[in-house]
């Protein structure tokens, strides 16, 4: 069973930047951020493999988050810049042992508790 904890959320203003955490209790192959907005469904943000190599990222945050992971501490970031008062949502790390870079929030088994993130104008 893998645990994940997300932290670094909180609160900034459009056009800032904020880094997320993540966690790992143990080695996690895929690693992604998905995040959900009230009264939206969960949507994916980004993901990245073990090997660091092969990264997605949703259309809707490309050229302005960054994912990236330190696998001798068995964690993932996701570097938030240029910030838009739609980017508001809780942010949740989820992980897979499978080498699988899913879009979708069933391809990944553990999920982490989420944490707020909000933008205000």
């Amino acid at each position: 069973q893998v645990q994940l904890v997300e932290s670094g959320g909180g609160l900034v203003q459009v056009g800032g930047s904020l880094r997320l955490s993540c966690a790992a209790s143990t080695r996690t192959v895929t690693m992604g951020w998905f995040r959900q907005a009230p009264g939206k469904e969960r949507e994916f943000v980004a993901v990245m493999g073990w090997s660091r190599g092969n990264t997605y990222y949703a259309d809707s945050v490309k050229g302005r988050f960054t994912i990236s992971r330190d696998n001798a501490k068995n964690a993932m970031y996701l570097q938030m810049n240029s910030l838009k008062s739609e980017d508001t949502a809780v942010y949740y790390c989820a992980g897979s042992e499978l080498l699988v870079l899913s879009q979708s929030a069933r391809g990944y088994r553990y999920w982490g508790q989420g944490t707020q993130v909000t933008v205000s104008s």
